[in-house]
């Protein structure tokens, strides 16, 4: 990775110019994850999601939290998986989409 420097208004800015091969990794990896889990466990919560990849699969440097991968799912995993609200919670159960 490359850092550029740029002297702008006496304040030096360093931009980077990386490929982030590690991010989009991380982000397949974390779709690998939620789609597996979701084929194994259908009708699950958000909040169960996070558990089992936090304590189970010990994906705690990601900073997964309910909030997070309830956005996470729709942006990035639309077309695989789907949701039904639960009448009782007002959650979202997760299944794969047929």
């Amino acid at each position: 990775m490359t850092r550029l420097y740029i002297l702008q208004y006496n304040v030096i800015t360093i931009q980077m110019r990386g490929k982030g091969s590690q991010k989009e990794a991380r982000l397949e990896r974390l779709k690998e994850e939620i789609v597996e889990y979701i084929a194994v466990v259908p009708d699950c919560s958000a909040a169960d999601i996070v558990h089992y990849l936090s304590n189970e699969r010990r994906m705690r440097n990601h900073g997964l939290t309910t909030r997070k991968v309830g956005l996470f799912i729709p942006r990035y995993l639309s077309d695989l998986v789907g949701f039904k609200l639960d009448n009782s919670t007002g959650k979202r159960l997760y299944r794969l989409a047929a």
